[in-house]
Formats: C-alpha cells, structure tokens, sequence
C-alpha cells in the first residue's frame, strides 16, 4: 500500500511531513477498522450504547494526539423540541491559536446508517474486510474515514512539527447524528460558539470525481423531505362489491404522484427552479458503471448527466405504508401515506421549495381526494464560495496530496447543516471535501473505501494545517 501521488515539488517540511503521514498510515486503517466494528446508529430502534462507545472511541483518539487542551463528549438540546429531549454524543476537541495563526474546524460525524438487509451484503456490515483495494464496512467510507482522516493528518503534524511548536488553532467536531437529521446541531454551535468560532471550517464528508481525481466540493442539493397522506375513505371495503365507482385511496396516490414527473422523469412542479452551471465531461456509460443501471433501462431528464445530479431538482418516492404483497386482500384502501424527498437546486431555499410541491399536490389530487402533510424536514442548499484564500490553499494540499490537481464538484444530495455552520460562524471559509468514490456506496449494502484514496486524503490534510500553520490569520 504505497502512495503514487509524487513528493518532489514539495518543501522539505512538506516532505518529512508526508513521511509521517505514510509511517502512520498503517495504524490509521487499523484505528478506522476498531471505529467500523461499533455499530453507532442514532435511529431510537438500535441499540444507544453503541454511540455512546463510538463517541468515547473517538475522544480517546483526540486526546492521544497530545494536541488538544481540552477533550469533551457533549450534548445539547434537540432542535425545536421541549428542552429536555438531548441530542447524540459529539465530541468536541479545542486547541487555541497562537501567534496570530487561524483557526481551522475539522467536521466529521461518527454516527452510521443502518446496515439493513443483511442479506445483501458480501461479508457481515459491521467487520471490516479489505478486498480489491478497499475497505468493505457500514461507515468506512462515510463518515469514520473521515474522522481518521482529521486524526491521522493531526497524528503528522505531532510528529513533525510538534505540540509545542504548532500554532494553528484546532476545532475537531465529531458529530454523532448526522444520519438521524442533525437534530441538535444547531443548538450545539449555539451552545460552544466561543469555544467553536474558526476562520476555516473543513468539513470531510463528501467525495471526489472518482478514486483518483480530489474534489472540492462547491455546491450541494438541499432537500425537502415529509409524508403525504392521501385519504379517499372513511373505511376499507370490498374491492369487489364497489370497485369501478369508488376511488381507493392507491389508484389517487398513484395518479397523484405521476404529475410530479414528465415523460423524460423531469419533474415538473412549477417553483421548483434549476441552477444554470457548467459541470464536467460525464458519460452515460460512466452513469451506467457506476449505478447498476440495467441493460435497456435509459437515464431520465435532460440537459448534461451531471447538471441533472448537480443542479436540478429531483423528487423521489421513498417510503410507501401500504398493505404488504402476502398479506394482500381483495379491498378498496382508504388510506396511503408515502415518503416524498426532493432534492432543491442550489441557490432555491428548502422552505420555497417545499412550498411548490405543497400547492402541487393540492391543485392535482385526483377525485377530490383529501391531503394531509407532516413529518417536514428541510434543509437549504450550499453554494460555496470559491474566492477565499482559503479554497486555493485546500486545492494545493489536494494537488499535493493526490499527485494530479482537485476539481470543483457538485453533490446531488444535501449536507444540511453546513448552512448552519455559514450563518453560526459568518466569515468563516468552508472547504468541503471527503474520502467517497463513485463507487463507495455510501448508505447502501456493501460500502466501501477506497485505500489509496485515504491515504492520500491524509496526505492532503496534513498538507493543508501545516501550511495554515504557517499562515497569518486574516
């Protein structure tokens, strides 16, 4: 496992610096195979003192760094809720600047989704196994690389520049319910903002163009998700007896739901609006490798493959409470409720979007069928902006780190809360950047990462806070 990324334009500072990144490596995948095998999911249904384990983890390995003053695992009041409800462990690591240097957070979250159908995995979710150049596990790709991404590059900087020489303020955040809706986070910063506040946040939770190419991530999708209830009956009856004069509540939800999209798959929901930005050179077929798209199935919408992930709205059926295949009967359903999340074109707020979708829904129900919305969960799109000192020094680590120079990329999903860090730390530079490939599978059976991927992602971290070191705060 050694690096291909070259290390002769590099200073000499730069280089002793890589040399530790490499020495530590092997300890570095180690330590994200002892933080893979807990199996931290935030959802209520599993087992809690599994993120409580996983949160403890990861301060332990704060602290082993020997940099920080001080190392805690805290909680804070879920959003909108009575007060006394808490949020998940995060941990909250705090080391402050000297010497005029900046200040740089460094965001991960340690929470995983759940692993579902065990059957669909290749080897058990929770035991990582390396097979073909990756790391197969539920969360090795996202987010635990991540967080040892922040501790491997901090590992370096220990070794090489030293505690008591290293100036740069370090925030390491490590929150524990991404997953699960980051439902305190913005209490959390309320809450620690002096302890908190940065000049730069990196945030290493997205991916890259593909296991070679480093990325920085420029604009995200936000998302509006909730239920829909379509109502049609007051009771279920005969299918039979009343079948061709009574509308059920599936034949409306189905018929509803077909206006959302053209025919190309377009939607169309007037309000939803597109963003207008060039992006990459993508090909179907790339499309097709990468998602396990069938022979003869076609791609939907139109415009470039990836303005269409990138910059245009999507809205998807996710979840569907209806009678089961085995336990079908022959009735006339009086109610269906069904999980709708659209993703919202960068610079388009979440509220206005789900807002259209809203007065869609209610102008097309069929049969004068009865609606009803709740479980509401927005979050706003993210648009970067690209003309900090900040984003050029992150994208001359990444060229240094992966031996070919970063791109800028978009991400079809949403990574909410980073317009919370945005409003909470106003003036602070965002860097979003991570360790996920194309071919990571991040939330689905049988995710991975890529090895030489992380490892040069530490290489590029490392980089990045030794010449922040170096940097006078702004």
């Amino acid at each position: 496992m050694t690096s291909t990324a070259p290390d002769d334009s590099v200073s000499a500072d730069d280089r002793a610096l890589l040399e530790a990144v490499a020495g530590g490596f092997p300890s570095a995948v180690d330590d994200l195979g002892s933080l893979v095998r807990i199996p931290g999911i935030a959802w209520p249904a599993f087992d809690q003192t599994q993120l409580v384990r996983s949160a403890e983890r990861v301060a332990q390995l704060a602290r082993e760094t020997g940099l920080f003053e001080t190392v805690d695992i805290l909680r804070a009041p879920v959003a909108d809720g009575d007060g006394e409800e808490l949020g998940q462990p995060a941990v909250l690591a705090v080391r402050p600047a000297r010497a005029g240097r900046p200040t740089v957070m460094l965001y991960a979250h340690h929470d995983v989704q759940p692993p579902g159908a065990d059957e669909l995995w290749e080897t058990p979710p929770f035991e990582p196994t390396v097979r073909d150049g990756r790391i197969y596990a539920r969360g090795a790709a996202d987010d635990k690389a991540g967080v040892m991404t922040h501790i491997a590059s901090l590992r370096a900087l220990a070794e090489t520049i030293g505690p008591d020489a290293l100036d740069v303020g370090i925030v390491l955040f490590v929150e524990g319910e991404e997953e699960f809706g980051s439902r305190s986070f913005g209490p959390f910063l309320e809450a620690h903002r002096d302890a908190m506040c940065s000049d730069v946040i990196v945030v290493a939770d997205s991916g890259n163009l593909d296991s070679s190419t480093p990325a920085v991530t420029v604009s995200l999708r936000g998302n509006a998700k909730f239920h829909l209830t379509v109502r049609t009956l007051d009771h279920a009856s005969h299918s039979g007896m009343f079948g061709g004069a009574v509308p059920d509540a599936m034949l409306a939800t189905i018929r509803l739901l077909s206006t959302l999209w053209d025919e190309n798959g377009s939607v169309a929901v007037d309000g939803l609006v597109s963003r207008d930005a060039e992006t990459p050179a993508y090909s179907e077929e790339q499309l097709r490798e990468e998602t396990g798209l069938l022979d003869g199935v076609r791609p939907i919408g139109d415009g470039s493959i990836l303005g269409r992930i990138w910059n245009k709205p999507t809205v998807t059926v996710t979840g569907i409470d209806f009678t089961s295949v085995e336990a079908a009967s022959n009735t006339l359903s009086p109610e269906v409720t069904a999980v709708l999340s659209c993703r919202v074109a960068p610079g388009q707020s979440s509220e206005e979007a789900y807002e259209a979708l809203v007065a869609h829904l209610r102008a097309h129900a069929p049969f004068g069928a009865e609606l009803s919305f709740s479980e509401v969960d927005l979050g706003d799109s993210v648009l970067v902006d690209t003309n900090g000192w900040a984003i050029e020094e992150l994208r001359g680590a990444l060229a240094d780190g992966y031996g070919r120079d970063a791109v800028d990329y978009g991400i079809g999903g949403s990574i909410p809360f980073i317009s919370d860090l945005v409003e909470t730390f106003e003036g602070a530079q965002i860097l979003v950047t991570g360790v996920e490939d194309p071919h990571s599978r991040a939330h689905s059976p049988n995710e991975s990462l890529h090895i030489e991927t992380f490892r040069n992602a530490i290489r590029s971290e490392a980089l990045l806070l030794a010449r922040l070191n170096r940097r006078e705060a702004s």
